[in-house]
């Protein structure tokens, strides 16, 4: 965590409770919450937010405070998220702070970060006193100093956070208008959320601290090359000047040294050791001299030492490797330690005298342990997550699968790796994810993809969809991949059948309200039969003349030809929206589907002197969709507008249906009318299923207008129309150039 904010806040510690403030029963409805009814899991949105989680391990303690509550803000829907933390300095929790500093804030508070609240008088106070989850309602009733913050909270739910398995703070959510309330779904999350954040913090935290050994130890050692490079100076200066003896310039380098040196005869006997023998083990070096090197050795290696040094003697052969070999040395207090050990050889008139540097590397040793605690802690926190995950080098080679993946796919961890997942992918999918899993790895872009997967229990492939977030270094670069799989096949499963039903029920409504409109559909047939009849009587006439006049006749024939055209252009129309099909997506021009629409229920709007009109502006795109399910959504409408028009008895009666090309990339129709309007108790329920105000009506026009146009990635809405009447409107992206 950074160094703390400036308070913005900075309240008293007084515990009396201020004058006029309410008990602290009047604002808890934590019983409530067990009570309201629950969301179902969203287990893939859940999953996506732990990757975010896991993702902020590459950054910072603070990153993940900051993505902890970005994302409590998205999933529990709420205005405002953040976190109150203990502390003593400012900086660090400490479950025996006296205030709560808020490190991160989301949302309309987000202006309040670096705030201040006093630990014996706050809300999360109060939930570390009980250790449970609280949920308030207008606190600001009860802690007066919350009321200059603005907008008021309406609820807030608070859950504690744990480090180390102290309570330290809370994490929390609020909601400053009733727009939703919060439930079990919400206390779980959070819950989940806060308990994989906390060891993520202390993993990170962990992290830093072996960071900071390694940083130490590069620092001494790039000291060390740095003095060790003096020091060759120095000695090439002195021979080159030929003022130093061979003996002096080896006494200037190894009393210099940070590491132990210690110089043996032929027969193990210590000859030399510098004061740096004092620091590592406890000897001063003139206790050393004389002495077998085998002193500073545990008793269970001094017989191989002496055996090996023997051998080497009489063999040359050496029994252990003398650059950088790690041992275990004795300090004169008993105390056994690792080292590692450099030892050089030099004949001098004939006796052999060996060198080595020793290095005491206890730091380094407990630095590595450390760092693999971490590591099995991580490594245990996926193993616990209750999806699956898996995780790849950074060129796209998985590496690792956690136990729920090997139980999906019945395979074994090393049969898994690499490229060996592919083996559980549909043949019709694998080439598609193939690529795909390629381009994320050389791009770096996120990888998501819909795939069927086999599942070894019933040898069954199911759709599961993966998703994965490269982790990547300070420089950009990705350091490797994190990612789950979710099989979402019953849900997928269950999304067909429910569109299924939604186009059944669709088509129901068609062939009701096409039956509406009987008388319509009568005239509109018979209008280009009479004319057949009457254009056939007078061809008939021309012909009969003496001499036949060819030329109205044949001017009669045509409009025979035209007026045939035009019944069956109706009957063709009729059909298309009576008729039970699939739904089939194809560029439809809106326009004509609104005059195509029209023409069938003009003569409706004729019967019930109602005025029916177009304001259609020209030129607008074409969109992708389905045309006779867009023509339904007009037809109802319409239908909807010329009803309520036609129970009126005074003018103005009429009903305009627009189209407009929208600024945001979509087409804008809407169908206006002077007749009841929308009163303000039906507004809410207009679009609910089953509700309905006409005496005759079954209540699912308007949801199944609204399923459909969202189905088309749109929107459909209602409001009153102004001075009488209500509109209509639905928007639907325009076609992408080109599709």
């Amino acid at each position: 965590m950074p160094e703390a904010a400036e308070p913005q806040n900075d309240f008293s510690l007084d515990p009396s409770i201020p004058a006029g403030a309410a008990s602290l029963e009047s604002i808890l409805c934590t019983e409530e919450l067990r009570q309201r009814p629950s969301r179902r899991p969203d287990h893939a949105q859940e999953n996506a937010a732990l990757v975010a989680l896991a993702s902020a391990l590459a950054e910072s303690r603070h990153a993940i405070l900051e993505v902890l509550a970005d994302t409590i803000l998205r999933v529990t829907g709420a205005d405002s998220s953040g976190l109150s933390l203990l502390t003593s300095d400012g900086a660090t929790p400490n479950d025996e702070g006296q205030r709560f500093y808020w490190p991160a804030i989301k949302g309309m508070w987000s202006e309040q970060v670096g705030g201040v609240t006093p630990r014996n008088f706050a809300p999360s106070g109060e939930v570390l006193d009980r250790n449970c989850t609280l949920l308030f309602r207008h606190f600001e009733r009860r802690y007066l100093y919350l009321l200059r913050f603005s907008p008021a909270a309406e609820e807030c739910l608070l859950v504690p956070f744990y480090v180390r398995g102290k309570a330290v703070g809370t994490i929390w959510a609020m909601m400053h208008s009733d727009r939703r309330k919060f439930d079990s779904e919400d206390q779980r999350l959070m819950s989940v959320l806060g308990q994989f954040a906390s060891l993520a913090y202390q993993t990170m935290g962990m992290i830093d601290d072996f960071k900071a050994q390694i940083k130490a130890r590069e620092e001494a050692e790039s000291r060390l090359r740095e003095l060790t490079r003096v020091e060759v100076a120095v000695i090439l200066d002195g021979l080159e000047a030929q003022v130093r003896t061979t003996e002096e310039f080896h006494r200037v380098v190894v009393e210099t040294a940070s590491d132990t040196v210690v110089s043996i005869d032929h027969g193990g006997y210590i000859l030399f050791a510098n004061r740096a023998a004092t620091r590592t083990f406890g000897y001063e070096p003139s206790e050393l001299i004389g002495q077998p090197l085998t002193v500073l050795m545990p008793e269970y290696l001094r017989d191989l030492h002496k055996a090996g040094l023997k051998r080497y003697q009489e063999t040359s052969h050496r029994h252990i490797n003398w650059q950088g070999t790690e041992l275990i040395a004795l300090r004169k207090n008993g105390e056994e330690f690792p080292v590692e050990v450099s030892f050089g050889e030099i004949n001098s008139d004939g006796s052999r005298v060996f060198t080595g540097f020793i290095r005491d590397i206890s730091e380094r040793k407990r630095a590595e342990e450390k760092l693999r605690e971490s590591e099995l802690n991580l490594r245990q926190m996926t193993e616990t997550i209750p999806e699956m995950l898996w995780g790849a080098t950074p060129d796209g080679s998985v590496d690792y699968c956690n136990t729920r993946v090997l139980d999906y796919t019945g395979l074994s961890q090393r049969e898994i790796q690499g490229a060996g997942w592919m083996k559980t992918i549909h043949p019709d999918d694998a080439e598609n994810v193939e690529q795909a899993w390629a381009r994320s790895v050389e791009s770096g872009d996120p990888f998501y993809f819909e795939f069927r997967g086999r599942r070894a229990s019933d040898g069954k492939y199911r759709w599961c969809v993966s998703r994965a977030l490269p982790l990547r270094t300070s420089a950009g670069g990705v350091l490797r991949w994190h990612g789950t799989v979710v099989d979402f096949h019953d849900r997928r499963q269950a999304q067909e059948d429910l569109r299924n039903a939604q186009a059944e029920l669709a088509h129901v409504n068609r062939v009701m309200t096409m039956g509406e409109l009987t008388a319509s559909i009568a005239h509109e047939v018979n209008q280009p039969l009479a004319s057949i009849v009457a254009s056939g009587d007078s061809c008939t006439a021309w012909l009969a003349h003496e001499p036949p006049n060819l030329d109205k006749a044949r001017a009669a024939a045509c409009r025979i030809i035209q007026a045939a055209t035009q019944a069956s252009e109706t009957v063709q129309r009729l059909r298309a929206l009576f008729k039970k099909t699939t739904s089939i997506t194809t560029s439809v021009d809106v326009n004509i589907a609104i005059e195509d629409t029209v023409s069938l229920v003009r003569h409706e709007a004729q019967r019930n002197k109602v005025v029916l009109r177009t304001e259609l502006e020209p030129g607008v795109p074409s969109v992708r969709g389905d045309r006779v399910q867009l023509q339904q959504v007009i037809l109802n409408l319409t239908m909807n507008g010329i009803e309520s028009v036609a129970r009126l008895d005074h003018e103005p009666r009429w009903v305009v249906i627009r189209s407009a090309n929208s600024n945001t990339g979509e087409i804008l129709i809407s169908v206006e009318d002077t007749g009841l309007g929308i009163e303000g108790e039906q507004a809410d329920r207009l679009f609910a299923p089953f509700f309905t105000t006409k005496p005759q009506g079954i209540g699912m026009g308007l949801p199944i207008c609204r399923s459909i146009i969202e189905a088309h990635g749109g929107r459909l809405w209602a409001a009153k129309n102004q001075p009488r009447g209500a509109v209509f409107h639905f928007a639907v992206p325009v076609t992408a150039p080109g599709t």
